[in-house]
């Protein structure tokens, strides 16, 4: 039988319904499951997140979209590029919802069922909002949401479609949060917000049990932090399964905020900052104030891990890299941990010949800022391919005149003679080429003003 016990005192309350903190000292309430029973125990069954249902806290029912069993994957072009002997992607796209907080939202709507409640109540930034969503759905719940200003489209686009209901309250998940707290206690509704709900710590967990099969124990597991939940409830599995004997260690935990806002990695490392407005693009991780804070820096400190803070440009980076090299197109927030181990590897903090594993937590389709941003940079690549077509054909007939299919081989035949010929005519229209006839040929010769183009080209080119 597992039982609600507070992580400061000790105090101990009933397991359902689920509770947050404890009323004598108001630390955190978490399930702690009867280990003593379990050291013989067998993992049986699909790789499924239901695979591990002795090692969660009780339900009657089982509401599933097959969430779980998600892959790892061994990163060999990230690894050789970062000079690393194994790196290992632990890929939580793949759930239902594209996000790994479709175990969270299993375990909860099983509760939910099994307690009989008709409506939950949910805070959140997206992505629980859209597993939540989902899973009541397909049960028949009734899911009021309370979403900050700041979110994603995409995860909004997805809790739309599952036609959730949606109440909008504050700039950040953190008002969202305290919102979705008293709504719950005036309405009676379930609570079902992660930083509310201790069986989602419970549910994340099972992320570390199936590393430990896929894999093993690696080195280090590199986690984003926002609430810093979801480390600690990595940390939280891998010491369970050592306990009952089915690993002999435990992994160095890597912890990473966004630098707009890190306030777990800044109090880790003791540093005091001013009170500023957090911000970051990576709305995932967006936490002012961190529910799990403490446990997220228990769970670094006996780890012997590390806390990284980095900039929005090294995460925007890290998402194409792993994306290019990899073919994983990973949302912002969890793109931070790819960006992070690349400082660390710079550093020399990670050796050369050291396992790592890097949890991505959910998709880039997600992540609306991202797509805008792609979306631009392929209009820019468009425009820029166009104009170095052009000079190109400008250069190739500044030296003496041609016609279309000499200069379609000239660039390599690396575009359709139609697009050439589209080229060569616009220049015409534009007065930087003229043309004639000549032995049924149509050559062009450049002109006085697309010389002078040319001129102000290598002009611009000095300056950058």
């Amino acid at each position: 039988m597992s039982a609600l016990r507070c992580v400061n005192c000790g105090n101990t309350a009933e397991p359902y319904p689920p509770k947050s903190r404890c009323p004598k000292c108001g630390g955190l309430y978490e399930y702690k499951v009867n280990l003593d029973n379990l050291k013989s125990t067998e993992f049986s069954g699909n790789f499924t997140f239901w695979r591990y249902r002795n090692l969660l806290p009780e339900t009657k029912n089982v509401a599933t979209m097959h969430e779980g069993g998600t892959p790892l994957y061994k990163a060999k072009r990230l690894a050789n590029q970062m000079n690393l002997a194994e790196l290992y992607l632990k890929d939580e796209t793949r759930n239902p919802t594209n996000s790994f907080r479709d175990r969270g939202a299993a375990l909860v709507v099983s509760n939910v069922l099994d307690l009989g409640y008709a409506t939950v109540t949910c805070g959140s930034n997206g992505n629980m909002g859209a597993s939540l969503a989902a899973y009541c759905a397909k049960y028949g719940i009734s899911c009021h949401l309370i979403i900050p200003r700041i979110v994603d489209m995409g995860k909004l686009a997805q809790i739309l479609v599952y036609d959730a209901a949606i109440e909008e309250h504050g700039e950040t998940v953190d008002e969202s949060i305290t919102r979705a707290e008293k709504l719950a206690q005036e309405t009676g509704w379930y609570q079902a917000t992660p930083e509310l709900n201790p069986l989602v710590i419970e549910a994340q967990k099972t992320i570390a049990f199936e590393i430990a099969e896929q894999y093993g124990v690696p080195n280090w597991l590199i986690v984003s932090m926002g609430s810093g939940g979801t480390l600690y409830s990595v940390w939280k599995g891998f010491v369970e399964l050592e306990k009952i004997g089915k690993i002999n260690s435990l992994p160095r935990i890597v912890g990473v905020q966004a630098e707009g806002c890190s306030p777990i990695v800044n109090e880790f490392h003791g540093v005091k900052k001013e009170n500023i407005k957090p911000m970051t693009h990576a709305i995932g991780i967006l936490f002012a104030e961190p529910v799990h804070k403490n446990l997220a820096i228990r769970a670094l400190k006996e780890s012997r891990g590390l806390a990284v803070s980095i900039s929005d440009q090294e995460i925007f980076i890290a998402e194409q890299q792993v994306a290019k090299l990899e073919g994983l197109f990973a949302e912002p927030a969890s793109s931070g941990a790819i960006a992070a181990l690349k400082r660390l590897r710079a550093k020399g903090d990670i050796g050369k010949d050291e396992s790592v594993v890097c949890l991505i937590t959910g998709s880039g389709l997600k992540a609306t800022d991202v797509l805008q941003a792609l979306s631009k940079k392929r209009k820019s690549a468009i425009v820029g391919a166009e104009f170095s077509t052009k000079e190109k054909l400008l250069r190739g007939l500044e030296a003496r005149e041609g016609y279309g299919y000499e200069l379609w081989k000239a660039l390599g035949k690396t575009m359709t003679r139609p697009a050439v010929y589209q080229h060569l005519n616009e220049m015409c229209s534009k007065g930087l080429l003229s043309s004639h006839m000549k032995k049924g040929k149509k050559y062009f010769t450049i002109t006085e003003r697309g010389k002078r183009i040319l001129k102000a080209i290598d002009e611009v080119k000095i300056l950058l």
